[in-house]
């Protein structure tokens, strides 16, 4: 087999040349993603670093499992088909230097940053932009920033908005449905061009290591008088996630527990 060029490697996936032109091969790793710095807020139940068994089938098949759902219901993603246990065939998208965030319930960064009890329902989904710079620790920007330093237009803004509320939607119900309470997530948007038409697509994976998850059984239910969750983390919520969504290969075992990100 002919050697696959490397285009990229992070904490979690590593990127191949695709074998057609403006294709890419999403290759998921087993190490676990390291905590966010303080200022980003996004979202995961990122393990503190380390290697899990299994780790990178389970966010394949559930990064799988959700874009195809996306897809279904025409919100536009990189996302073409899985190849095998732990590759993707991707879109190759101009990625927007930028961190979109949605938010249900206050936690982590914005507890902390507002003062907001952990776990207080939000008055509507709240969306946050943080600037995709490890080194600067993702600063939160505002749309001015992002607007006058030239890293979207405000269309391309609006875009985003109109694009992670549906995202936020789907999941929140998909995940409502198996027991699970969606507090947070993040995703990252790139540009496609088919002609001279520029289209906002979600370009990036959907797994326990961009979203907070609480765990709504054993007790939790509807949310108590005052519109506050119980914050509880499955003990492994990879694991637990697939399980409950009917997608977790059976060969697969995933002894990790995972910690809330900032």
């Amino acid at each position: 087999m002919a050697r696959r060029k490397k285009i990229y490697e992070g904490k979690a996936k590593i990127l191949y040349e695709g074998p057609e032109p403006g294709t890419l091969i999403q290759y998921f790793k087993d190490e676990a993603m390291a905590v966010p710095a303080a200022g980003t807020a996004a979202a995961g139940q990122g393990a503190e670093g380390g290697f899990a068994e299994g780790r990178g089938v389970l966010n394949n098949r559930l990064s799988e499992f959700f874009l195809n759902g996306l897809n279904g219901i025409g919100v536009p993603t990189y996302f073409i088909r899985r190849l095998n246990m732990r590759e993707q065939l991707i879109r190759m998208v101009e990625v927007i230097p930028l961190y979109v965030v949605v938010r249900n319930f206050a936690a982590g960064e914005m507890s902390e940053r507002l003062g907001i009890v952990e776990g207080t329902a939000l008055p509507r989904p709240i969306v946050e932009f943080y600037f995709n710079d490890e080194k600067l620790g993702d600063p939160l920007v505002t749309e001015e920033h992002i607007i006058a330093f030239g890293w979207a237009s405000q269309q391309d803004l609006d875009d985003m908005v109109a694009l992670a509320l549906r995202v936020n939607d789907f999941l929140s119900g998909v995940m409502l449905g198996v027991g699970m309470r969606l507090a947070d997530f993040r995703i990252e948007v790139g540009r496609i061009w088919e002609g001279d038409f520029m289209r906002i697509i979600l370009a990036d994976e959907i797994s326990p290591d961009t979203c907070r998850l609480w765990d709504m059984r054993d007790g939790e239910g509807p949310l108590p008088e005052g519109g506050r969750a119980t914050p509880r983390v499955p003990e492994d919520v990879y694991a637990e996630l697939a399980r409950r969504l009917g997608v977790l290969p059976s060969a697969v075992t995933h002894p990790m527990r995972p910690t809330l990100i900032n």
